[in-house]
């Protein structure tokens, strides 16, 4: 793996480069972690690689691991949002494969141009909706999809976060309060698009029509921060989408509630290790990462024994195991592709465009078109 972004202080880097060498089918070997040469041969050395791959540019990177004969096999694109289309256009035209990070790009139509690069190419692209790695999250989907809530009714969606609810401050909040580098979303495109992934992937339905109510809370910020958003689904189920970025106190409470006719189910982010279903008749089940009754690919996707807490690194390193499967030639029908990119980008556009409509007095529901 090659990778573009994740120099020194940022936080997603490490991160992609645990995640992609946990089951050691990745490893991390080269890098255009900075534009500034010096910065980007520091963060080598962190990443303890030969400071020789660390490039200054994502083209020296193309060229230099190009002329090697153990040149790299894909690329990594972890830098800002603004970034990723011309990484990602790069890196397809010089016969990479890419996994990125969300959002996909910073606009819609950006999306839409880095779809046309993807199909023209013919290269795997794959994105990091982290929460789609959990076990228990695939094993809600799977439940979901064999009939065990029945049909779906409602939806509820929720990621509350307060470490912007004051004064942006440090690299990571200043350029995802920018709208020249995050994008028209803030908080939407940062988390928003999380729950939206979430939402679709557990329940297995398109969201067809929203309603967005989309606010700038502190004082002098370009972008929203705080975000409510009703969705209706294709079937005909409600569901309403909460995310914030100002609600002091919250860390990371990524949590979803599927109801349907037959029964229900809650899964939370903080608490990954447990889905609790309730029945109709008034039973509940409480199912464990690990456990005996999980499907064949929760299972598959589990690492430790019940009682053996698993997280968010190891949900990230199902997205590379399956990333991997991909290069390799296999399937892996579960893993964020273009299509999730497209569907994501689609969702900020129309949510921003809802809720500047509402605020206009021009309020109602908003078609969702892909």
């Amino acid at each position: 793996m090659g990778m573009i972004g994740g120099g020194p202080g940022a936080f997603i880097g490490p991160i992609h480069r645990i995640a992609a060498e946990m089951d050691r089918e990745i490893e991390l070997v080269a890098g255009a972690f900075s534009s500034d040469a010096g910065r980007s041969r520091a963060a080598a050395e962190t990443y303890r690689i030969d400071p020789e791959r660390a490039y200054p540019s994502m083209e020296a990177m193309f060229a230099g691991e190009k002329a090697r004969g153990d040149g790299i096999d894909f690329v990594a694109i972890v830098s800002p949002n603004y970034h990723h289309l011309p990484a990602a256009r790069a890196a397809l035209a010089a016969g990479l494969p890419v996994l990125s990070d969300k959002p996909a790009t910073s606009t819609y139509a950006e999306a839409q141009e880095l779809a046309g690069h993807v199909a023209a190419a013919g290269l795997p692209y794959g994105l990091t909706h982290t929460y789609s790695g959990y076990p228990l999250v695939r094993e809600a989907r799977a439940r979901i999809a064999a009939g065990a809530l029945g049909t779906v009714r409602k939806v509820v969606v929720e990621y509350p976060q307060g470490w912007l609810a004051g004064e942006a401050s440090g690299k990571q909040a200043e350029w995802r309060t920018d709208p020249a580098r995050s994008g028209p979303g803030g908080c939407i495109g940062d988390i928003g698009t999380h729950a939206f992934q979430l939402a679709e992937f557990v329940t297995g339905l398109q969201v067809t029509q929203l309603l967005a109510d989309l606010g700038a809370v502190v004082p002098g910020r370009l972008v929203d921060d705080d975000c409510s958003v009703l969705l209706r689904f294709e079937n005909g189920a409600r569901g309403v989408l909460l995310a914030s970025q100002i609600e002091v106190g919250e860390m990371n409470g990524l949590r979803i509630r599927v109801y349907g006719d037959k029964a229900g189910l809650i899964w939370k982010q903080e608490v990954p290790n447990t889905l609790t279903i309730n029945t109709l008749d008034g039973r509940t089940e409480i199912v464990h990462a690990g456990g005996s009754q999980l499907g064949p690919d929760a299972a598959s996707r589990t690492r430790t024994p019940t009682g053996h807490p698993e997280g968010y690194l190891e949900a990230f390193a199902n997205i590379y195991r399956d990333f991997a499967a991909v290069l390799r030639g296999e399937q892996a029908p579960l893993l964020p592709g273009i299509d999730t990119a497209l569907r994501g980008m689609a969702f900020i556009a129309t949510a921003v465009a809802a809720s500047r409509d509402a605020n206009d007095g021009k309020a109602g529901w908003v078609k969702l078109t892909v």
